[in-house]
């Protein structure tokens, strides 16, 4: 087969899958829904994720791990919001350490 068959098979395998994933959500009875572990569960993930991509976004930069400015600005928003300061506030100081820094030459 040529390559674009091949592209074309992953392409509709891809979207069969999109297609089976659904279905699947749907097919899954409402009663296991409602149990209070399966919301603990979906809650904790959801934490998880945003942490995930937190870290991600934060420490790396293509293949390489990387403390740069960015790791600064991370650092004083959880300061910032442990506080209890108002998210705008914490949005503009980290944009500001981080723009500071980044004028300063780190990262």
């Amino acid at each position: 087969m040529s390559a674009d068959a091949w592209l074309w098979v992953a392409i509709i395998a891809a979207g069969v899958l999109a297609w089976a994933t659904k279905f699947a959500g749907h097919a899954v009875p409402e009663s296991w829904l409602e149990h209070p572990r399966v919301h603990r569960i979906a809650a904790y993930v959801t934490v998880a994720l945003l942490a995930a991509l937190v870290a991600v976004q934060t420490f790396a930069s293509g293949q390489a791990v990387v403390l740069d400015a960015r790791v600064a600005a991370v650092a004083v928003a959880a300061v910032l919001l442990w506080r209890r300061a108002p998210f705008i506030v914490v949005v503009a100081a980290a944009a500001i350490i981080a723009a500071g820094l980044r004028a300063l030459g780190w990262g």
